[in-house]
């Protein structure tokens, strides 16, 4: 097993290649994270119970009902991505010429496979850094910021969740030879 960074681990062998790469933020990154949620959390429960004060004729009874169930669906969303945060694993496996990416919460997860002699044009993303959308989606409180792509029977694919410029960097020649073995062994 080669490790290329300490999120990242690479094996290799005989006709198989693995990639394992976890989500985990940084010390610092985790932490805001976790005050974030808590902060969330306790704002929706201080809503519910001045909601309950409320007389029951009033409309802003009706107006925190509207509120909470906002909330309800960021809490949702956020809770997903502090999970992924802290217990997901992207993997990518090479065998028996397919590509195999999954993502992995608690070992759960759909497995997408892709023939690999269809596996077309895989490479880093021209990501436009300045963009709102970009920020976004590498943001430590939602799931994304995918830095590798490929094009499979006319669809685009993004993959490599989380990775930095340089773990991508490594991980690209790895890949692609991996890709070509499984190619030249499927035309044996």
């Amino acid at each position: 097993m080669e490790f290329i960074s300490d999120r990242v681990s690479v094996d290799r062998g005989d006709g198989r290649f693995s990639v394992v790469i976890s989500a985990r933020p940084s010390g610092g990154k985790r932490t805001m994270l976790l005050v974030w949620v808590t902060a969330w959390l306790l704002c929706g429960v201080l809503i519910l119970f001045e909601r309950a004060k409320v007389p029951v004729g009033d409309p802003l009874r009706q107006y925190l009902l509207a509120f909470l169930a906002f909330w309800l669906y960021f809490m949702l969303q956020v809770g997903r991505a502090t999970l992924w945060r802290f217990k997901g694993f992207e993997l990518w496996r090479v065998k028996d010429g397919k590509l195999t990416v999954k993502d992995s919460l608690f070992g759960f997860g759909r497995a997408t496979e892709y023939f690999a002699e269809n596996v077309e044009g895989l490479g880093l993303l021209n990501i436009d850094r300045d963009s709102w959308k970009w920020q976004w989606n590498d943001s430590v409180w939602t799931i994304g910021g995918e830095r590798l792509g490929f094009e499979h029977l006319g669809k685009k694919v993004a993959f490599g969740k989380g990775l930095t410029d340089e773990e991508a960097k490594r991980l690209v020649p790895l890949l692609k030879h991996a890709l070509k073995t499984q190619r030249a062994t499927a035309q044996q």
